[in-house]
Order: structure tokens, then C-alpha cells, then sequence
């Protein structure tokens, strides 16, 4: 993982309404291995962290300048010293506005990963800890928090230089259960949501259900494609990189590679050629299977409660909307 350049700075503010006080550095970083672990820490922490959104930037303007100093900086009108001095600068102020943020050491990474450029934001804070010294003794320590990253941005720089239809080039935490304390550093990156994860999911599960379905696949082949789907999604998310339905679908179907995407695409679920995985809904994504006395039923686990009831009581099970292929062997059956 190239690092291109890297500096931080500090800003020393309380959640009482003070003023924010400003720290700044005058130089980058130099290389380092602590340098190296210390990114690849915090893109571990980033990368497992629930509740993720999606966004682009908003157009340049006095409220929202990040993306004009940002480009700047890529285009060579300024050094990265200088662009991250004015967006730190800026952000002190946004803080200052925010009387329940809480300053920290602001980290801003540009980084190379695989043939993509990043950059990277985060507030950092310490935790107090021990450790033992040279000679023995037990003495205080601080030590850098990477489990409480709360404020945090991911831009992939490559996708938004070469893809300006893009709306999902910036990756941040949300704030948990709508919290608005963290707003004020979405302000800062000039951020709004373009896609919304989950919902995003979802969708590509409900598309991967009805390609099973209409491919009249046999339990095992389902259950396989199934487990496919989930560990290449997964992995994905482990990495912090979106799913990419062209690779999927070859992955699905290596004799067809085509077919999922193409059955995506006919179908018009409306999905970006690249879709931002949610760990949640894929951990929910399973099949229940069982087999009795010349029956077999298997189902996907989302749709308990709402084409599939279970009754406990009655010892039964409800399907609703059935497959066209089974009701037509019913009817003719019937008659």
C-alpha cells in the first residue's frame, strides 16, 4: 500500500461549547513502518465498521469548498501540505459552530491501493493505557483508539477523476441511530448520500432470488451459487470495495458468465454496475432447507414474514406467491 503523502494535525476542542485551538504540522510525514501500520489499522477499523454510507460531493460553493481545495491539489496548483492545512483549517471552524463535537489528531492519507488512489480523513482520539518500561516499571501510556473511529471519510480519487457519473466515490460513518453530532464532518467533505447500502443489498439479493428461480436451479446448485454470492460479497466488505456485478456474475456462472448480469440488466432492477455491500443484510441472506417423507422445501431466510409464514403452533407453513412453474404442475394436475 503506497503512501503518497500523509500529515496530521491537531485540533484541541471539548464538547462544552469552547473554542476549537488549532495544532498544524508544517511538513508531511516521512515513510516509516509505524506510517504503514498505522494506515493499514485504520483502513482495517474502517473497513468492519456497521453503517456506512455512500455519497459524491456536492457542487463547489462557500458552504461546501473541500472538493475545490481537493482539486486543486490534484491538478498541482498546491502541495498536500497546503490543501490539508486550509480543509483542517475549515474544519476547526465547522467544529466551533458544533458544540457537542469533540476535537482529536485529524490524519489526512493519500494512498495507493492496488492501480486506485485514495485519500483518507479521520479523527483520531487516545486511550489511556499501561505499559511496562525498560526498567521494569509500570507507567502510564497513550495509545491511538482505532476501535473508537467515529469520524472517519474514504475518496476514492481515482473513480471521482474518471467516472463523473459516479455517485459513490466517497465512502463515511453515519452517525449511530441518527445521531446529528457527526453532520458537521459530513459538512466538511461536502458529502451527500448517492446510494444507500442496505437498500442496495437488498435489491441484488431479491435479484439474485428470482435468478435462481427462473434458472429452475437444483437445491444444491442454489445452495452453492448462494454460498458464492455471500463469501464474494463478504470479502468485499472486509475489504472496504464495492461489489462489481460483471466479476460476480462470472463468478455465479462460470460456464455462462454472463447470465446473472444479463438477468439483472433485462430486468431492470435498477442497480449501479457497482454496489456498495452491507454486511448486515448479507449476514441475514440464508436458505432454510428440509427434506421428510418425498417432500423437499427450501427457502431463502428474508422471506420469512412475508411470502412465507410460519405457524409454530399448527405445526405449518404458509406460501404465499407461489413459483408460475409449480402452480402450472398443480393445475394440471387438478384437471
Amino acid at each position: 500500500m503506497p503512501i503518497r503523502h500523509c500529515i496530521v494535525h491537531f485540533i484541541d476542542k471539548k464538547p462544552d461549547g469552547s473554542a476549537a485551538v488549532l495544532h498544524a504540522r508544517d511538513s508531511e510525514l516521512g515513510e516509516s513502518q509505524a506510517m504503514e501500520n498505522l494506515l493499514a489499522d485504520l483502513n482495517e477499523s474502517y473497513n468492519a465498521k456497521q453503517g456506512k454510507a455512500w455519497g459524491f460531493f456536492h457542487e463547489e460553493s462557500g458552504a461546501y469548498p473541500f472538493s475545490g481545495w481537493l482539486k486543486e491539489y490534484q491538478d498541482g496548483a498546491r502541495d498536500f501540505t497546503a490543501f490539508s492545512r486550509q480543509a483542517v483549517e475549515h474544519l476547526q471552524k465547522l467544529m466551533e459552530e458544533s458544540n457537542l463535537s469533540t476535537g482529536g489528531h485529524v490524519l489526512f492519507a493519500h494512498y495507493q491501493q492496488g492501480m486506485t488512489d485514495y485519500l483518507a480523513i479521520a479523527l483520531l482520539h487516545h486511550s489511556e493505557g499501561v505499559a511496562v518500561t525498560d526498567s521494569l516499571e509500570v507507567a502510564p501510556a497513550k495509545h491511538l483508539d482505532l476501535g473508537q473511529l467515529h469520524l472517519a471519510a474514504r475518496i476514492n480519487l481515482s473513480e471521482w477523476k474518471n467516472n463523473q457519473q459516479s455517485k459513490q466515490y466517497i465512502s463515511f460513518i453515519k452517525g449511530k441511530n441518527g445521531k446529528k453530532v457527526s453532520d458537521y464532518f459530513r459538512d466538511f467533505i461536502g458529502c451527500q448520500e448517492g446510494v444507500d447500502p442496505p437498500s442496495e443489498t437488498r435489491t441484488l439479493l431479491k435479484a439474485f432470488s428470482d435468478f435462481v428461480e427462473a434458472e429452475d436451479l437444483a437445491e444444491d446448485q442454489a445452495r452453492e451459487k448462494t454460498k458464492t454470492l455471500v463469501d464474494y460479497a463478504s470479502t468485499q466488505a472486509k475489504l472496504g470495495e464495492p461489489i462489481t456485478l460483471d466479476e460476480l456474475s462470472g463468478l455465479i456462472d462460470e460456464d455462462r458468465p454472463r447470465a446473472f448480469y444479463e438477468h439483472i440488466r433485462n430486468k431492470d432492477y435498477g442497480l449501479s454496475p457497482e454496489i456498495p455491500p452491507d454486511k448486515r443484510t448479507l449476514s441475514q441472506f440464508q436458505r432454510f432447507t428440509g427434506r421428510a417423507e418425498g417432500l423437499s422445501i427450501s427457502f431463502e431466510a428474508h422471506l420469512l414474514g412475508s411470502k412465507i409464514e410460519y405457524d409454530e403452533g399448527r405445526d405449518m407453513l404458509i406460501i404465499r406467491q407461489l413459483p408460475t412453474q409449480l402452480k402450472d404442475q398443480l393445475k394440471r394436475r387438478k384437471d
